[in-house]
């Protein structure tokens, strides 16, 4: 079943009853409508159907039950700074019986393994922006077809970002204004949307590791960190 992403960008209550998520909101409870307008106001949403929870409103105030019953489902909760970008990530520590063991195996795995793992990722990265270039943009992608066919083991020739590239060239082409688009984390519109976008996949993805029993802090190929 796809589970429900929930993003909640104005106050609200959030708790927990009957293995249901309470949602009422502040400004009705404090206004002066009638009681029954009021109770007509909560919403109800079974804990099992969310996947991702994104709280995006410094005026939002959740329960300690609820929050452990959303980790207890493998549910990703999300925090947002003032500027409505994701700037937290909770995920659970016991989402699968064997976790310790799938961390070691992460953590022994070897360099060659990782390189075949990475050559892997790329490939298909590049197949799935030929995809869209194609579908969205009209674009030519034989270039990339032959990029991904390319790609040895660790992407030594870094085909990934040639590839990056000319997928964020040619996606925006036609659009007015965007025919120079660079993907910067910091740059111009709509990089804010993008970034946006890619945190809420980012916890998604968590979130499914995180059941597999891995630990979505160890990666193959990119760090957060260089010495």
């Amino acid at each position: 079943m796809i589970k429900r992403t929930l993003c909640f960008t104005n106050p609200a209550y959030l708790s927990l009853k009957d293995r249901q998520m309470v949602i009422r909101l502040p400004e009705v409870e404090k206004s002066d409508m009638p009681d029954v307008l009021k109770k007509e106001s909560v919403r109800t949403i079974p804990i099992e159907d969310i996947g991702v929870v994104v709280l995006d409103n410094r005026q939002i105030t959740l329960t300690h039950g609820l929050l452990e019953a959303l980790l207890e489902n493998n549910c990703s909760v999300v925090t947002c700074d003032s500027r409505s970008m994701p700037v937290g990530l909770m995920l659970p520590l016991c989402g699968n019986t064997v976790q310790s063991e799938r961390f070691r195996d992460q953590l022994d795995a070897s360099v060659p393994l990782k390189k075949q793992l990475w050559q892997q990722t790329v490939k298909a990265k590049i197949d799935n922006q030929a995809a869209v270039l194609a579908a969205c943009a009209g674009a030519e992608t034989g270039c990339m077809r032959r990029w991904s066919a390319d790609v040895r083991s660790g992407d030594p020739d870094n085909l990934e970002g040639r590839a990056a590239a000319y997928y964020w060239k040619s996606l925006f082409a036609g659009v007015p204004g965007l025919s120079d688009f660079t993907r910067d984390r910091q740059g111009i519109p709509p990089n804010n949307l993008l970034n946006y976008g890619y945190a809420i996949l980012r916890a998604v993805i968590a979130r499914s590791l995180v059941s597999s029993g891995l630990l979505p802090t160890l990666g193959i190929h990119h760090h957060n960190r260089y010495n």
